[in-house]
């Protein structure tokens, strides 16, 4: 074999493992904290009707779009994206580096749930978790100032994180992301649901669910609450950004691609479901205890609902302490699923630019992975680099990559047509031609929108209270780095994959064709 052949990647087991990789990645703290908020303030179980609109003409669409991209080219965002079209590398390192600053701030994320999770033997955060939280745990400095000074609580479990996910990224995709997802998953669902079990016998669990469930019809009318229905989907599947493209891309030649995404994307709207069930079940629970009405409750998403509103039900409650390991190991396992998922975008992109083995990519993304991890999240400004990054990189960079991967699928290479005809030669469940139109026309424009009105507010009127300097260095800054580092990535040559920049489409799908065919020899 000639020294320019793609060496043999690594691939899923089977179907299965494929399956809860995929649902892993997207049951994500996310599910947890942010769907139940979102919910309750967009119209309770009015609510459902444009979020399940949404999972099917947006969510499932771009999964389908993903799934086929990734397994038709074989190869991590980079290698996929210029097999459609030379040019296409860029985007593909742009989400691969889009990938990259979320899980430097996501492992700090994580790393809180671990402490928590010990917290809540003894409900170390006491009668004020707030000051707690703020004080005592991240130490967090006021958002005008900036402070390299280590919080140690977060520092300590956020480099234990970092050296757990390295370790099972270095293992390998079948060796180490699959069998990780393979304990963490199933042991999330029986964890998660032992939770909402106990919540759904509390009192006041049931005026709880009332105000989540029970409809407000006049929403409906209001356009703000279909833009919030489509945020949740789009950022709840983690679809568009590299990371079901790169899974999709290890699944042997004969899958069933179409019917695996509708699995996994039902699967996490069942979870998240599951998850305002147990949350507000839980807060009614508060409410009732205070004597208040629902609607006098605050803290209902996001970190405050985890990290303050939980802990103080914790306190209330019979049994608490057994309840608070349940609810925060769970975030713990989901939030590890995840981010493995967002590990191996870039490890996958390493290896195929490079043909880096799993244990030196690992090494290679790691090493300064962990220490911006530790530098800018793991100090008392954690929280509010945390904040910025987080709104700019997700609003910005996420939504662009989505919109430049649709564009780019829409008007290159194979086409769309050409994608939904793989999908359809390999999958149980055919795509109709309406997709076409969605994934070409409608979901770039929903997505535009929603990126036009968040740069219109960040320009207009900057980004929360905090000074403009840490907003241009920490928001808009995280976004550059993004679009700097995918340029240098793209002009450094491939030296393992090799590709033919002036081959013609023609001869790249030919290529890929071949390669299909000595994977399928390799695995009879």
């Amino acid at each position: 074999m000639s020294s320019s052949a793609p060496r043999a990647r690594d691939s899923w087991s089977g179907q299965t493992g494929f399956l809860l990789a995929a649902i892993g990645s997207a049951i994500g703290l996310g599910n947890i904290w942010r769907f139940p908020g979102v919910a309750y303030s967009n119209g309770g179980g009015a609510f459902l009707v444009p979020y399940l609109v949404a999972l099917v003409f947006v969510g499932i669409p771009m999964l389908w779009l993903d799934y086929a991209v990734g397994h038709k080219f074989r190869g991590s965002p980079p290698w996929a994206l210029r097999k459609v079209i030379g040019g296409g590398e860029f985007v593909g390192w742009f989400q691969t580096f889009v990938c990259f600053v979320i899980m430097v701030y996501y492992g700090a994320v994580l790393a809180w749930s671990v402490e928590y999770t010990i917290y809540s033997v003894n409900t170390a955060w006491g009668e004020e978790p707030t000051s707690f939280f703020t004080d005592s745990f991240l130490q967090v400095v006021d958002g005008t100032t900036f402070s390299w000074a280590p919080a140690w609580p977060v520092m300590i479990p956020l480099a234990l994180v970092w050296i757990l996910v390295l370790l099972v990224i270095g293992r390998g995709l079948s060796k180490g992301v699959e069998a990780a997802n393979k304990i963490f998953l199933p042991l999330l669902v029986v964890l998660f649901l032992a939770l909402v079990v106990r919540a759904l016998f509390l009192p006041g669990a049931t005026e709880g669910l009332n105000a989540f469930f029970t409809p407000n019809w006049s929403s409906l009318a209001n356009p703000q609450v279909w833009l919030a229905a489509f945020a949740q989907i789009f950022y709840s599947l983690s679809v568009g950004f590299g990371i079901m493209l790169t899974y999709a891309s290890y699944l042997k030649p004969k899958s069933n691609l179409t019917g695996t995404a509708l699995v996994a994307g039902f699967a996490n709207s069942s979870f998240e479901i599951l998850a305002g069930i147990g949350v507000f079940s839980a807060v009614g629970f508060m409410a009732h205890q205070r004597g208040v009405a629902m609607s006098g409750v605050e803290g209902l998403s996001g970190p405050i609902l985890s990290f303050v509103t939980f802990p103080k039900i914790i306190s209330m409650m019979p049994g608490g302490p057994i309840f608070g390991v349940l609810f925060f190991s769970s975030l713990v396992l989901a939030g590890v699923t995840s981010l493995l998922s967002l590990l191996q975008v870039v490890s996958g992109g390493l290896q195929d630019k490079f043909g880096w083995s799993p244990p030196r990519s690992a090494l290679v993304l790691g090493i300064p992975a962990t220490v911006i991890s530790l530098a800018l999240f793991g100090t008392r400004s954690g929280l509010n680099n945390l904040d910025i990054v987080d709104n700019f990189i997700n609003s910005i960079g996420v939504v662009s990559s989505a919109i430049l991967f649709a564009l780019l699928c829409a008007l290159a290479g194979p086409g769309l047509s050409g994608l939904r005809a793989h999908l359809n030669s390999v999958s149980s469940v055919k795509v109709p031609k309406l997709w076409e139109h969605l994934v070409g026309i409608v979901i770039p424009v929903v997505l535009f929108v929603m990126m036009t009105m968040s740069l219109v507010a960040l320009i207009a009127d900057g980004y929360g209270s905090y000074r403009q300097s840490f907003v241009m260095i920490f928001g808009w800054g995280s976004v550059l780095v993004a679009i700097l580092a995918a340029l240098v990535l793209t002009f450094v040559p491939w030296k393992h994959r090799r590709v033919n920049p002036h081959a013609t489409v023609a001869r790249i799908l030919a290529d890929e064709g071949a390669e299909s065919a000595l994977g399928e020899g390799e695995n009879e």
